[in-house]
Order: structure tokens, then C-alpha cells, then sequence
């Protein structure tokens, strides 16, 4: 990978999502490609596991709008979707074991770095790839610069 800034805040990127206080499965390779939805679009089922464990559920929102959104639908929509999975969230949290406020903010906050995380991959597997364009590159520098002020 020839972004240098990027390679080497890799491992820093990786242990801010891994410390992360909630952790859920994580699929690993949530591209679009690995979903099967009904026609209606209200069931899907994932297939291809990469890798499944525990990790912070961001990985896999990032990977999977990043997988399916061009830049122009990404600096549009990818609030407006990250706004539908909270509150898909919040309906679906067992309130009692979990406090959704807390899971919120701190998946909010690492969302970034989950992109990040996806754009370093695609730099290094793919260096040309499609996905790879300026609001990642923004959303990274951005991710690459917290680190330098910390």
C-alpha cells in the first residue's frame, strides 16, 4: 500500500475499534454481494462468512455502505442510514442487559474509524478499485489526522 500516512496508522485504527466497549458478531465481509434479500427487501440473510467473531458492529455497516453506495450516494445517504440502523437498533436492544445511549455514542464515534479501516483494506487489496474515492479519502485523512493530535 503506498499511502504511507494510512499504512502506518493501520494498527491504530484496528486497536480503536477493537477496544471498543460493545462488541457484537461481526460478519467481516459485509459487502453486498454476501446479502440475499427477499423481494421485499425486509429479510436478508447473509452468506460468505469472512470472518466471524466478536468486533465493533461498525466494521460491518462501513463495509456494507461502502460497498454499495458510489461517493455522491455516500456524502448524501450516509447519514440517513446511519440514522435508520440506530433506530433499527434502538427497537431491537434488550434495554435491560444494554444501555442503547451508550452503544450510540461510542458506535458513532468509531463509525469513521470503521470506514477508515474498510478504505485501508481497499488500498491495499485493490489500489484502483472503484470504492476507493474522495469521501473515503476524506473520512480517512480525517481518522489518520485524530491520531497525530492525541
Amino acid at each position: 500500500m503506498l499511502d504511507s500516512p494510512l499504512k502506518e496508522s493501520a494498527i491504530l485504527i484496528d486497536e480503536k475499534l477493537y477496544q471498543s466497549s460493545f462488541k457484537t458478531i461481526i460478519h467481516g465481509d459485509a459487502k453486498l454481494a454476501n446479502f440475499c434479500f427477499t423481494k421485499d427487501g425486509y429479510t436478508a440473510a447473509a452468506v460468505d462468512f469472512q470472518y466471524v467473531g466478536g468486533g465493533c458492529g461498525m466494521k460491518d455497516v462501513a463495509y456494507f455502505l461502502g460497498s454499495c453506495l458510489t461517493e455522491e450516494e455516500c456524502t448524501m445517504s450516509v447519514p440517513i442510514y446511519l440514522e435508520f440502523y440506530f433506530k433499527a437498533l434502538a427497537q431491537n436492544i434488550d434495554n435491560d442487559r444494554f444501555c442503547f445511549q451508550d452503544i450510540e455514542k461510542e458506535w458513532r464515534e468509531l463509525f469513521p474509524f470503521a470506514w477508515a479501516d474498510f478504505h485501508r483494506f481497499l488500498k491495499g487489496w485493490s489500489p484502483s478499485h472503484w470504492k476507493i474515492n474522495d469521501y473515503s479519502e476524506k473520512i480517512t485523512r480525517e481518522v489518520v489526522e485524530s491520531f497525530q493530535l492525541e
